[in-house]
């Protein structure tokens, strides 16, 4: 271990941080430590909203199903809009998003409200109920991220899948699920190239088991030519424009399923994860507080995709539940060239940056072949905080990324977690944490690792 340096988070960052030094790291993991639940229904009511306030914080006796906060009620979509709207943020810009091509939208919390809440009259329209669950095959969009809030909005259950995966594996999820609707797109874009999803869904659903699913919703994306069948499929803007902006929220219990998230399956048959609403929903938040150290003024960008659990936790849920202004990006880091990262960040303003390890170790090997794109070449003086997520980064790529992209002065969060867990485990707080390179150093408060 000689040769590995340890870096201390700077007095500067220790001293504004939402955790700021060892000794409150300390203090909050022997609160956790002495008094578990008292603990986490301490962080439930302070940092989500309840319709109905639960009196039972921990149910043990059917371990390991463990239940929680299970007498109270809230909704998901409620905490991640419209209270946000009641505490004065409606203007407030939730999602910057930037197409495959670089064409920019933003959407402010009212209209992502707006939005979620036309879509989640449209599910109602075409018979999805309470309990339903509704499958989401689409790209990185505002529409994505809508269309998740929409299912949390009126309790039905979602289940992603990656626009990546193939008609098989769209089925199987499909068959395990008993999905009643799907949501799409005609096409998506990644790297210059239109893809298909409305082609892949119809596919998937002639391969047998699919016989639950009664509506298709087509999110109109490139306008390609697609086919589409009359009374199944629908355009979901047609459906869209002739509803309310507003949609009273599904008050469900806090163990009611929010979604179903598939594992690769690397072992087998992919396994599908139930998270439920309460608990996932306090510890997307709280580790969004304290891991990334999230403030008002901050633009958060978590480069996974919403097929992927870090998109779930850290892009359509943690930021939102905290008021937060995100990015939302559709394509590659690598089209048009491979500084599309750092250029993203230098015209946004990016202040905390969250991605994985094989997309830094293929972005090295890009900046020291050409120097145009190599980080040195952007102005990157907003980023304050960096992360890492979805595999253990290798100390080199760990000491570059921190100072070509850091500029040796941003610490960087090394996350451990898994699709099981819903968010980090063990972690550095930036402003607690010696950072080791390679390593993800220390239990989240309130974890037992």
């Amino acid at each position: 271990m000689s040769d590995i340096t340890i870096h201390q988070p700077s007095a500067e960052f220790v001293k504004q941080a939402n955790v700021s030094g060892m000794a409150a790291y300390e203090a909050l993991c022997k609160k956790a430590d002495t008094d578990y639940e008292g603990f986490w229904a301490e962080q439930a009511r302070d940092l989500l909203s309840w319709k109905t306030p639960f009196t039972k914080v921990l149910d043990e006796s059917n371990a390991p199903f463990f239940k929680w906060f299970e007498d109270g009620t809230l909704n998901a979509s409620y905490n991640c809009l419209d209270r946000n709207i009641e505490k004065g943020l409606g203007d407030k810009t939730a999602i910057i998003f930037e197409a495959d091509g670089g064409e920019v939208t933003k959407a402010t919390y009212s209209q992502l409200l707006a939005k979620t809440c036309q879509y989640a009259n449209v599910l109602k329209s075409i018979g999805v109920k309470k309990g339903d669950r509704v499958m989401i095959y689409i790209s990185m969009s505002i529409e994505g991220v809508a269309a998740m809030q929409a299912c949390a909005r009126i309790g039905a259950t979602h289940s992603v899948v990656f626009g990546g995966f193939s008609a098989q594996s769209l089925r199987d999820r499909v068959e395990d699920t008993g999905a009643v609707a799907i949501i799409t797109a005609d096409q998506q874009v990644r790297g210059g190239k239109h893809l298909p999803l409305k082609a892949i869904v119809d596919e998937a659903l002639t391969l047998g088991g699919c016989d639950s699913v009664k509506n298709v919703l087509v999110v109109k994306r490139t306008g390609g030519d697609i086919a589409m069948t009359s009374g199944h499929d629908h355009w979901m803007s047609d459906l869209a424009d002739k509803q309310a902006t507003t949609c009273e929220p599904e008050w469900v219990g806090a163990e009611h399923p929010l979604f179903l998230l598939y594992t690769s399956g690397s072992t087998g048959k992919p396994k599908g994860v139930q998270h439920s609403t309460g608990g996932y929903l306090l510890h997307a938040a709280l580790t969004t507080k304290w891991t990334f150290d999230l403030k008002a003024d901050d633009v958060f960008w978590c480069t996974a995709d919403i097929g992927w659990v870090t998109g779930h936790t850290y892009i359509t849920y943690g930021p939102l539940a905290l008021g937060g202004t995100e990015i939302v990006f559709e394509g590659v880091p690598t089209y048009p060239d491979a500084g599309r990262f750092w250029q993203m960040i230098q015209d946004h303003k990016v202040s905390i940056f969250y991605t994985a390890p094989t997309a830094i170790r293929s972005l090295i090997k890009a900046a020291e072949a050409n120097d145009a794109v190599h980080p040195k070449s952007y102005d990157l003086s907003s980023l304050r905080l960096l992360g890492s997520v979805g595999e253990p980064i290798n100390p080199a790529a760990w000491e570059w990324y921190y100072k070509h992209v850091g500029g040796s002065r941003c610490p960087v969060v090394d996350t451990f977690w898994q699709t099981e867990t819903g968010g980090h485990m063990i972690t550095p707080l930036p402003g607690v944490t010696p950072m080791v390179p390679g390593s993800c150093t220390l239990p989240f408060p309130g974890i037992q690792a």
